[in-house]
Formats: C-alpha cells, structure tokens, sequence
C-alpha cells in the first residue's frame, strides 16, 4: 500500500476527513522529514513504512480532543502531534516549541515550505516561554513526565484550557503524582491505524485559581 493509501485509509478509520490539498502537504512533510533525519536525528523511527502510521495517523488520532485555539506542542521535535494537526484543520493556531535549535531550524524550514500560515516556531525552554496570549490546548508527545509537563508550561495555559498528553502504555503511576489544582478528565485508550502497541491520551484540566497562579 502507498503511503498516500495508508493516509487515506488510516484516516478514514479514526473518522477524520482530510483535503486533498491537506493529505498532499501532510506526504510532503514526511519527505521532508526523512531528508533531515538524515543529519540532524528529528525522529527515532528510521523505518519509512512506518511513517505514515507513527506519525501522521498517531498525531491525528489526538484531533478530536482538539477543540479550541491556539495550541502549544510542546517539545515538538519533528514537529508531530503539532504539523498534522496544522495541517487538518487550517483554522488552528499552532505554536511549536523546542529547545533545541536544530529541531526548530527543520520545524521553521517545514513551515516555509509546506505554506503552513497558521503556524509559529518558537526556540527555547518551556518554563521561559512567555506568550503574549495562552493556550487553549498545550500538546505533548514524548516530552516528559506529566508532572514535568504540567509545572512547566501551567503558565501558558489559559483558564478552561487543557493538556493534552500523548503516551503509549497507560501512565498510572504519573497520573498519581500529579501536582494539586489539577484533575485528569480522562485517560483515553488511542486505537492508531497500524500502530500495534498501546496508545494513550490523558486529558489533564486545570482550576482557575491555578491558571491565574493563585
């Protein structure tokens, strides 16, 4: 099966209705990431019959609990769950953040190319990012523990907000160390067109007195 096959068919079974135009620049952006995983080791997955699956279908798979913007990836690395998320839905605000500089160097060459509008790339630390407006959703992928990830970025969210933290095996023993004045919404089980492993999405809410840093 073609990757633009794999694109079609994956989607069309976690119920997501792609442009052509998006299902396009989506194969676009795995070529390009391809040619600069080559220098610069963006993604551990060498294996391109994987691509479509790991990191088209695995970010798309979160696009449901996306229901507000802007959004922050944080840790955005290659750019997923954040670039197909830009992708699918043109009217999402992304920001992608990365600390390191050759990531975000692919990440600011992708969004050139790709003619992604609706998408910042910002260099830096999470704890010293200082938008001028928050976040809506704050996405992570591989990023930290959910601990890390809630005390870091929990200025950049705004009241109402949510993270949305993406995990293979279901993280119980994360979730129990969670800091106060903040909740988990739920822990949802990702069935990932040709991903056999497990797949999770916790959801992590925080209260209002927290997001004004009470």
């Amino acid at each position: 099966m073609s990757p633009a096959e794999q694109l079609a068919e994956g989607a069309a079974c976690l119920g997501i209705e792609l442009a052509p135009l998006a299902r396009q620049k989506m194969l676009d952006y795995l070529k390009l990431l391809e040619k600069w995983n080559r220098v610069y080791r963006l993604t551990a997955i060498a294996d391109q019959s994987q691509a479509v699956s790991h990191h088209l279908l695995d970010s798309l798979a979160v696009l449901p609990f996306v229901d507000g913007t802007p959004l922050l990836d944080v840790g955005s690395g290659g750019g997923m769950p954040g670039i197909p998320l830009a992708i699918a839905r043109p009217e999402l605000q992304v920001v992608l953040l990365d600390s390191n500089s050759k990531k975000t160097a692919f990440l600011q060459q992708a969004v050139i190319e790709l003619a992604l509008g609706n998408i910042a790339v910002h260099c830096g630390r999470v704890e010293a990012c200082q938008p001028t407006v928050r976040f809506a959703a704050i996405t992570a992928r591989a990023f930290a523990d959910l601990g890390t990830l809630v005390a870091s970025s929990r200025h950049l969210l705004r009241t109402g907000g949510r993270w949305l933290a993406m995990k293979g095996l279901r993280p119980d023993d994360e979730i129990a160390r969670l800091p106060p004045g903040v909740s988990v919404a739920g822990v949802h089980r990702l069935p990932v067109p040709g991903v056999d492993g497990e797949r999770h999405l916790v959801v992590i809410e925080s209260d209002a007195a927290a997001c004004r840093g009470e």
